[in-house]
């Protein structure tokens, strides 16, 4: 229960961070689309440890093993199972936190809930599950850029207290691959690497806000009342480690306008499609795509498993303190674009084939 997303487009993941592997099942995608395998590992080099100086000297190669569900490079419309094995995996670091909860993390709640948790890593709740949904994403993205050139792109908009504005209709995968932290403002960039590098210094953390643009969206994606397209984004995106908060289009800036300053007015296009003056609504209206690029927010949290000295209690509830070992990111922005664009592409999908599911039948 709580590993499976989608309906129609549905994944499936697997594995614990310090176990044999983890990996995804992937079932609904349809038959004859044509996959490029590099682009899969690709996305998953993105995601992957120990991949600069900023993010957690883990060493993984992180290499797929795709079991089932293609004909060389087609898929067969039957289940795709992709395995990653875990390779670095260090039980010994977590010694001193198997019976001691680790402030903020999973460790808690999950004891609480099962009467037991992971006894190295933070087992589901660790990052290292998302390998799973970046593959299946990867996969997602392909099947929508071939039916609609669908383009989904993420970057770090910002570390702690520096923000980069960077308009989203202009960003590209090249500007934002362009340096470790993934801000595609090469200035605030170094800023923010400076600020991590600070921090972590401290053996403290930080977190940060990661935008997401969706260009040439379908039309029509999304269902009313419960399944609305924001809703399924923001359950998705708002499912990843560390997340606390996702908006959409104008989001909390827009409660400071006017009704009038707000509405995105419809104009003339050359195609008779829908188009609007403006983008406040982030592409989606009613819960349904209009066509316009979706464009997204999602905050992440500092990580959790610091180095500094904490108080926590035991699973005996005594008091204590912890002063965390282990391997982990000072700031896990840089590699959760990938996972935020895994995400979107997957929900996407999933609509896609809903959509052509109920209305492309006559």
């Amino acid at each position: 229960m709580g590993s499976s997303f989608g309906d129609l487009f549905r994944i499936t993941t697997f594995g614990e961070s310090h176990g044999g592997g983890v990996g995804v099942i992937v079932e609904g995608c349809p038959p004859r689309l044509e996959l490029d395998l590099e682009k899969i590992q690709l996305e998953l080099n993105r995601r992957k440890p120990g991949q600069s100086k900023i993010t957690t000297p883990r060493k993984e190669s992180d290499q797929i093993e795709i079991l089932s569900g293609l004909s060389g490079n087609k898929t067969l419309g039957t289940p795709i199972s992709i395995l990653v094995r875990n390779k670095d995996h260090k039980p010994s670091d977590y010694d001193s936190m198997q019976k001691v909860f680790r402030p903020s993390h999973a460790d808690a709640t999950y004891h609480a809930k099962y009467g037991i948790q992971a006894t190295s890593g933070g087992g589901r709740a660790s990052a290292r599950e998302t390998i799973g949904r970046v593959a299946a994403g990867a996969i997602a993205k392909q099947l929508l850029f071939k039916l609609n050139q669908t383009e989904v792109l993420a970057w770090v908009r910002q570390i702690h207290s520096i923000q980069s504005d960077v308009d989203p209709l202009k960003v590209t995968f090249t500007q934002v691959e362009s340096n470790i932290v993934r801000c595609p403002n090469d200035n605030d960039a170094k800023l923010m690497l400076q600020r991590i590098e600070e921090i972590s210094k401290e053996g403290d953390s930080c977190g940060g806000v990661i935008e997401c643009i969706v260009r040439k969206p379908s039309i029509g994606l999304g269902m009313p009342v419960f399944d609305k397209l924001e809703a399924d984004l923001a359950k998705a995106l708002m499912s990843l480690p560390a997340t606390k908060g996702f908006e959409i289009g104008s989001g909390f800036q827009g409660t400071k306008l006017k009704g009038s300053e707000h509405n995105d007015a419809f104009i003339p296009s050359e195609d008779g499609s829908l188009k609007t003056s403006t983008n406040n609504s982030g592409g989606i209206q009613g819960g349904i795509s209009n066509g316009e690029p979706i464009v997204l927010r999602i905050a992440f949290k500092p990580t959790a498993t610091i180095r500094k000295s904490q108080q926590t209690v035991d699973a005996a509830g005594n008091s204590t303190t912890l002063s965390s070992k282990g391997r982990h990111d000072p700031c896990v922005l840089p590699r959760a674009v990938p996972m935020v664009e895994a995400m979107v592409a997957l929900v996407l999908a999933d609509h896609l084939l809903r959509n052509h599911g109920q209305c492309q039948l006559f």
